[in-house]
């Protein structure tokens, strides 16, 4: 969602813009966006570059800087105007549900014959191989109904995929 002030496009308001060595320099304040790592500024820098013909001009150098610890506020300036780009809210299901695990399943071979000789686990479970390739839902559920597969149940494949493998109605309580 971007908010841009209803009285037109807004100009560059200034803000201080702290050098890797701690100066401070006056800069001017672009835009500003939320990420879901934080505040990125775009601000310009007064600088000057050569034209091909020999002369000097004066430019500006552009660059994004994570806020607040790349930017300070200069007192009495208004950033209202600023045009800011803000992240969309979460959706009520998404705060309900917390944070999404990932997507996808690997697979661990053992050598040997007989039941267990594979076992399918969640792509972050502690106990899934490292480097093993990652099988989406329709392959995991083929690789699940093999003879001397089972699910691991310390990540939770076992309860995941065991109820679109034979139903719902062999849950308890169901």
């Amino acid at each position: 969602m971007t908010t841009t002030p209803p009285d037109g496009p807004a100009a560059p308001v200034p803000i201080l813009l702290v050098l890797p060595d701690g100066q401070e320099v006056t800069a001017r304040l672009w835009a500003r966006r939320e990420t879901p790592r934080g505040w990125l500024y775009e601000v310009g820098l007064p600088a000057y570059r050569n034209t091909a013909d020999g002369d000097v001009q004066v430019a500006e150098y552009r660059v994004r800087v994570r806020a607040p610890d790349h930017v300070r506020p200069v007192d009495g300036v208004s950033y209202y105007a600023v045009p800011t780009e803000r992240l969309p809210p979460p959706s009520s299901v998404r705060e309900a549900l917390g944070p999404r695990r990932l997507s996808g399943w690997v697979l661990q071979k053992a050598s040997g014959r007989g039941p267990g000789r594979a076992v399918l686990h969640a792509v972050d479970c502690e106990e899934a191989p490292q480097g093993a390739p990652l099988l989406p839902l329709e392959r995991a559920l083929d690789v699940a109904e093999q003879p001397g597969t089972r699910l691991c149940y310390l990540c939770g494949t076992a309860q995941e995929l065991d109820p679109v493998l034979r139903g719902f109605d062999h849950i308890e309580g169901g």
